[in-house]
């Protein structure tokens, strides 16, 4: 795992790049600045792509170099399981980057899986801070350290969040836990949404607890405001290619995908309803957990957790520095929606470079677009094939439901 220091400052800066396309006195040049202050913090306790769809769709073998973002982390350990060559998780959040390295090596140092399974599917257990006080801290590179040691207005250091409910935490545990305040508020608890015991009883949930309340002026007012979906991270421009994805708006847009998340799959596999619902993972034995807390997936992944590289950088910088023709699998998540022309074309001009044969580039988009075309260089993108078909398999797969599509490009054979 790499030790360089995390730069608060610099991310800010870098993410200022990416997401500011107006001028500050503006008021979409307000609502970008906003992001970027919010964004520069703890944003996704868990991340929310379905690391189970990813894995299918890169088909990952053993000799694979995978680069991908890393958000969350649950991704990146999760990719584990199938025992690639070697993961470069980027991100240019210095949170995410301090927490991927916590769970690298909670996984390799915590004595067995009942340990790593308490400290990342509970994450409210006093447990878990003595044991990051009597082995994972002496294992974790001094800016990681003093990350989790530093303490809030209250005196309590960040690592004592995985003794009071991590995930209720950051900009998504924070609108998870209004969107459950505001729900109360017209009579709703969406905690009740969990008692389904299948998906006929799901729908049932859905129609009762959930769909009323996308009529009530109050939420279709929240939704119809920018700044009120930053806590799902979505800055300005992608706000505004997700409500122009439904006849409805934004607050259709909203509905459709939380009647997906709610009935399209089991709550016994999906946990990200478990999350939007419930705050945390199901406490149960069978609750559903991302793979790197799968009992059946632990030993494989503790044996290569090594091969994880963590680096605070953007996707493209990185990619600047590496040899050409050295990696096998692209996991941009949905960072492309935030990029302008400029920006597609710096990050698909190494993304060529650098590709070997039979590279694979994945990517969600919040709306149902194709997003490339027209936008990336012709001399680029006649060399990647979409697979359309695929795509729309998987994009209806995918459980955590808050993208519009899935993309799956692969390199197209370049002739001689």
């Amino acid at each position: 795992m790499d030790s360089s220091g995390l730069r608060a400052s610099g991310s800010r800066t870098e993410l200022a790049a990416a997401v500011h396309r107006n001028d500050v006195l503006s008021s979409e040049g307000m609502l970008e600045r906003l992001f970027t202050f919010l964004f520069s913090g703890l944003v996704y306790p868990q991340i929310w792509e379905d690391p189970v769809v990813d894995m299918d769709a890169l088909c990952i073998r053993k000799t694979d170099r995978i680069v991908t973002i890393a958000s969350g982390g649950c991704n990146v350990a999760s990719y584990l399981s199938a025992q690639p060559e070697k993961i470069t998780a980027v991100d240019l959040n210095a949170t995410h980057v301090a927490l991927n390295r916590l769970k690298l090596s909670a996984i390799k140092y915590l004595p067995d899986h009942r340990a790593l399974h308490r400290f990342f599917t509970n994450a409210a257990d006093l447990r878990n801070v003595d044991a990051y006080d009597r082995i994972l801290v002496a294992h974790l590179d001094d800016t990681t350290r003093a990350y989790w040691e530093r303490r809030d207005l209250f005196g309590r250091r960040r690592i004592s969040r995985f003794a009071r409910g991590f995930y209720r935490y950051g900009l998504l545990g924070n609108f998870i836990g209004l969107t459950h305040f505001v729900s109360r508020l017209h009579g709703s608890d969406l905690r009740k949404v969990l008692e389904a015991r299948s998906l006929a009883e799901q729908k049932i949930a859905f129609e009762t607890y959930l769909l009323p309340l996308f009529d009530k002026p109050l939420i279709r007012f929240l939704a119809s405001q920018p700044a009120s979906l930053y806590g799902l991270g979505i800055p300005p421009a992608q706000y505004r290619a997700l409500a122009a994805d439904h006849a409805d708006g934004m607050i259709g847009a909203l509905r459709m995908r939380v009647r997906k998340l709610t009935c399209d799959f089991s709550f016994k596999e999906n946990y990200f309803a478990w999350q939007a619902y419930g705050r945390s993972y199901g406490e149960s034995a069978d609750a559903p957990v991302p793979p790197y807390l799968q009992i059946e997936n632990y030993q494989k992944i503790r044996a290569c957790v090594d091969r994880v590289d963590v680096r605070q950088v953007s996707m493209t910088a990185f990619l600047a520095g590496e040899p050409a023709s050295s990696m096998d699998c692209y996991v941009l998540l949905d960072a492309q929606d935030w990029m302008n022309d400029a920006d597609l074309n710096a990050l698909w001009s190494q993304i060529m470079r650098t590709a070997r044969p039979g590279a694979r580039v994945i990517f969600r988009t919040a709306a149902n677009e194709k997003l490339l075309p027209g936008r990336v260089s012709d001399d680029i993108l006649c060399h990647w094939k979409r697979k359309d078909a695929r795509s729309d398999i998987l994009h209806a797969r995918d459980r955590s439901a808050i993208y519009g599509a899935f993309h799956l490009y692969e390199l197209r054979e370049i002739p001689q």
